[in-house]
């Protein structure tokens, strides 16, 4: 079902980014999966660059879409390919290299948030933070964890 709605939004999932430090990409425990901070790539690349500065809030809703958009993908490595387990998706951290004047973080997070609910339906709404920061990995305009909750195998 949830593969049909991906392919209904015209959405093709990259393959899961590979870690670039020491941590793993997911984490079950409890009936709960905790998504690493993603990147936003976009043909392979990351978008880079502050908002508020080099991007405009457009950019970085983009931006955050695409962090949505791996999530997902590291989501389905994560339960075997079977989307379908996610019951909710319970928490995003959103995290947006801004300049302190920039305060349209909230904004710019809904890329992932309306990406979500997208997807998902009402398992997709989520609590979220969403927060500036002055500098992220690989000089990223923004990166999102997640905390889903799963159905058992």
């Amino acid at each position: 079902m949830i593969e049909e709605k991906l392919t209904e939004l015209g959405i093709t999932l990259p393959e899961p980014a590979a870690p670039v430090a020491s941590y793993v990409p997911t984490v079950e425990a409890g009936g709960m999966l905790y998504v690493s901070g993603q990147l936003p790539f976009v043909d392979g690349k990351v978008i880079t660059g502050k908002v508020g500065d080099a991007r405009s809030l457009a950019d970085g809703q983009l931006a955050a879409r695409a962090c949505g958009i791996m999530l997902i993908a590291q989501i389905k490595k994560a339960l075997g390919g079977d989307l379908d387990r996610v019951e909710r998706i319970v928490k995003l951290g959103v995290f947006v290299a801004s300049t302190s004047e920039f305060t349209d973080q909230p904004e710019v997070a809904n890329g992932a948030s309306d990406l979500m609910e997208a997807v998902f339906g009402d398992a997709g709404k989520h609590a979220r933070a969403a927060v500036s920061v002055p500098v992220l990995p690989r000089d990223a305009t923004v990166e999102i964890d997640c905390v889903v909750k799963v159905r058992p195998n």
